[in-house]
């Protein structure tokens, strides 16, 4: 298998993810227990999961800019992914 079919899918494994969190408005404990909320947790793992495949599949593609440019966009989601939904972890209500 490719590195880059497997990029491919771990990015559609991640967003997958990331969407059914959203949908369902459930996380498994581990997840739940890292994020502040459901939704930012399933925002995070979605930009991620989009920032991989969008990676992939421009370089992938054919032209001189494309694979700059997608690589950029990632980028992108990536930092909105880091700075907006970050892992923060619950706050404690007995502090």
């Amino acid at each position: 298998m490719g590195t880059a079919v497997l990029g491919g899918l771990l990015g559609l494994g991640l967003g997958a993810f990331g969407a059914r969190m959203l949908i369902t408005d459930r996380a498994p404990a581990i997840i739940g227990r890292s994020f502040r909320t459901v939704r930012e947790a399933g925002c995070y793992h979605l930009l991620f999961g989009l920032a991989l495949l969008i990676f992939v599949m421009g370089a992938r593609l054919a032209g001189s800019r494309t694979a700059p440019g997608t690589a950029l966009f990632a980028l992108v989601l990536v930092g909105v992914a880091v700075s907006r939904f970050r892992p923060r972890g619950r706050r404690r209500d007995d502090e």
